[in-house]
């Protein structure tokens, strides 16, 4: 029986926004693999036409093999959203020096995004029409950004915006914030969203039903025509007979 292996993997330190601490944890993760000098140094690579000993040859592509295997882990390490945005990836250099260059800022500039992104969150409303899920993930992913940069954000002050600057629809929503999660928040909204959209939806229904209804009685069907055709017809035969007896009483008269 082979024996238990209780050694656990390290885990692959996932980018959050906070570029030192991940860089921290990051470094340490390469140096346990050996892979960090790709990292600060990259690959040394020939250039053209160089002709190269057996040993030079294998010691490169030993070295991109591990380059490889080190750009697996910050792929793993860095979300597709952050990838996208970044040019050249040829080396795993290339990727860490350009994760340095965007997200390693001063104090200075963190501050200026924080005071944006504070601006931002203040002016923030629900647009007309905007559904419940939408608008919750506009207000999250500014509310996140900011926490990302430093501020100290309780759900508690998110639930407050999110309340306050709702469309009129949802003034009678009435909910206790004391033990209220924004997760629930959002789903006791999205359920009246869905009340009141089940309910528009039986209202046109209901008009569309009724106009119907009136278009009916306004155009006569076949039957009704021939109904008012037999009615025309015995009112112009009486009427036609009643002219007759009139005409024939005057002559008698005027014998």
């Amino acid at each position: 029986m082979a024996p238990e292996n209780n050694f656990v993997q390290p885990v692959i330190p996932r980018f959050d926004g906070h570029y030192d601490h991940w860089n921290m944890l990051m470094e340490n993760f390469l140096r346990s693999k050996e892979y960090w000098t790709l990292v600060e140094t990259g690959i040394e690579e020939p250039t053209s036409g160089a002709i190269l000993t057996e040993t030079q040859r294998k010691t490169l592509e030993e070295q991109r093999l591990k380059d490889l295997k080190t750009k697996n882990y910050l792929f793993q390490a860095i979300d597709c959203v952050i990838l996208e945005t970044i040019l050249k990836k040829d080396t795993a250099k290339d990727i860490s020096d350009s994760m340095k260059t965007k997200y390693q800022r001063t104090a200075q500039v963190k501050r200026a995004q924080l005071q944006a992104l504070r601006k931002e969150f203040e002016i923030l409303h629900m647009k007309e029409g905007e559904s419940v899920n939408d608008y919750f993930a506009r207000t999250l992913v500014i509310a996140n950004k900011m926490r990302i940069h430093g501020e100290k954000m309780e759900d508690v002050a998110v639930i407050e915006k999110i309340l306050r600057s709702m469309t009129r629809k949802f003034d009678y929503v009435v909910c206790s914030i004391d033990s209220l999660s924004i997760d629930v928040l959002q789903s006791s909204l999205l359920v009246h969203e869905q009340r009141r959209t089940s309910r528009v939806v039986e209202e046109q229904a209901l008009k569309i039903t009724t106009h119907e209804g009136a278009e009916d009685t306004s155009f006569p069907t076949i039957k009704d025509h021939n109904l008012t055709r037999q009615v025309w017809n015995a009112f112009t035969v009486t009427s036609l007979s009643t002219i007759n007896m009139n005409a024939l009483t005057k002559r008698r008269k005027l014998r």
